[in-house]
């Protein structure tokens, strides 16, 4: 369900629930209880336990197709949308792959940024530091995304 977005059960979730901001959704009071609870797992650690799933789970990139851009942990083991939130408020593409966005070029003047207004100056230097968090970055062509 984490690896395969075209796999089954990936598409049976998205039917029952839906995708926001490229994500599954919990469906609310809606949902099933054991679906919420994955969910509550997922996004803050679920109660006592702590955020043991964001600490101890990360995406290793092989050819960027099945990680999402913004919402995957695949830099630093921190989801994009969470270390630049406002950029990621004002993207368009806020549910691109890691693929799609390097093929659009994520570096400077590259057109993987399409934002819903112009960016502020401080939100121009919030890019820069995320552009060159990326500079390094080199997807492997014949190599799956994983998470570990």
């Amino acid at each position: 369900m984490l690896v395969d977005r075209e796999g089954l059960w990936y598409r049976v979730l998205v039917a029952r629930y839906g995708v926001e901001r490229g994500r599954l959704r919990d469906g609310g009071k809606r949902g099933s209880s054991w679906w919420r609870k994955i969910m509550q797992i997922r996004d803050n650690g679920g109660g006592i336990g702590g955020a043991w799933f964001g600490e101890c789970i990360a995406k290793k990139v092989g050819d960027g197709s099945d990680t999402l851009f913004w919402s995957d942990p695949w830099v630093d083991g921190i989801p994009l949308c969470v270390r630049f939130r406002c950029l990621f408020d004002l993207a368009e593409t806020q549910s691109c792959s890691v693929a799609e966005m390097a093929s659009l070029g994520w570096g400077a003047g590259g057109e993987a940024w399409v934002w819903r207004r112009p960016l502020r100056g401080w939100e121009e230097e919030m890019l820069g530091e995320c552009q060159t968090l990326l500079l390094n970055i080199s997807l492997q062509v014949h190599s799956s995304d994983r998470w570990l």
